[in-house]
């Protein structure tokens, strides 16, 4: 089929209902079952993700739940980007699969909170891109050890990152987006920053707190 005869609309809607099945592959729980691990949805923050996996200590599991999240997000990108598709079907396809994470049909709409499959998305986006938000998590990560605070900062870096290297587009409206579902989607873990009752990376796992 030749995907230039096909109006650009449609294949927006189409590719983004696609990606939107690819992301709601909870991998989180996948993994964990794989593993003979408890859902990952019933201990620590209670999130279907690889920091709350983690949290398991089950160091294996955590990693390959990141990994399969964030390419999730990449694949069917890079497949938009590979197809030819025009930006607006390209930011589609991502935000088709961001929100598949966070709402996936499979599992009763209870996703994650998206930061793997963004940082997937980001990439596939544009490398540089991913690359330099990947970084800003990471040096935030490192220092303080948080997380969720790495993840808020690496959303607000985001779309200044993507305007200031790429300018406006479709895209930028996207990665604004994502960012700002990012951030709602922390909103239990701003309270707890705020209150010094956040847990640092490798913690081990607590009864589910229900957030």
């Amino acid at each position: 089929m030749n995907l230039s005869s096909l109006d650009p609309k449609l294949l927006a809607v189409i590719g983004a209902a696609v990606a939107y099945l690819i992301g709601s592959l909870s991998f989180a729980v996948i993994v964990s079952r794989v593993f003979g691990l408890a859902d990952p949805r019933s201990y620590g923050s209670g999130n279907p993700g690889a920091t709350n996996v983690l949290r398991s200590g089950n160091k294996a599991a955590a990693i390959l739940t990141l990994l399969f999240d964030a390419l999730k997000g990449y694949i069917p990108v890079a497949m938009a980007q590979h197809l030819g598709l025009d930006t607006v079907a390209v930011t589609a396809v991502g935000l088709g699969a961001f929100l598949g994470h966070l709402w996936p049909v499979f599992f009763k709409f209870e996703g994650g909170k998206g930061v793997a499959t963004a940082a997937g998305v980001l990439l596939g986006f544009a490398p540089a891109l991913g690359g330099l938000v990947l970084l800003v998590w990471l040096a935030m990560a490192v220092v303080f050890r948080y997380s969720s605070l790495a993840a808020l900062t690496a959303s607000i870096a985001a779309p200044l990152i993507q305007f200031q290297g790429w300018g406006f587009s479709a895209m930028t409206i996207g990665v604004a987006v994502m960012s700002a579902l990012l951030i709602w989607r922390h909103e239990a873990n701003i309270r707890k920053l705020l209150a010094g009752q956040e847990s640092k990376l490798g913690q081990k796992a607590a009864p589910p707190t229900g957030q």
